[in-house]
Order: structure tokens, then sequence, then C-alpha cells
């Protein structure tokens, strides 16, 4: 005789004790894809902020 399995869900777990709601920001921190999203977007972001303001910053080349 087999024991039926119990599936779970994102927010219980598998040892079936309730520990109450889950934390917005561990929910936040489960998420690879977003947290992938965002290794790339805040480099790139940054970045290039760096840069304009870089540029922005340059003196104008004097003539001759």
């Amino acid at each position: 005789m087999t024991m039926p399995q119990e599936t779970s869900s994102p927010d219980k777990p598998l040892n079936g004790t309730d520990e109450g709601p889950v934390h917005p920001l561990q929910r936040f921190l489960d998420n690879p894809w977003l947290l992938l999203m965002l290794g790339f977007l805040i480099p790139f972001l940054s970045y290039t902020v760096w840069g304009w303001v870089e540029l922005l910053m340059i003196k104008k080349a004097e003539l001759p």
C-alpha cells in the first residue's frame, strides 16, 4: 500500500507545519528570474548613467 503524496505550494512547507505567511521580501528573493533580470538591469543602468555624467562633465576642446 502506498501513501498519497502531498502536493506542495510555494507558501506551504513539505513537512506539514504551517509557519505563517511568507514575508514579501522572502517571496521576492525566492524568484530567480527576477533576481537575474535585476542582476543585468542594475549594472546596465548604473554604468549607463555614470557614462552620461562623465560625458556631461568633460570640458569642451579648445581649438588652436
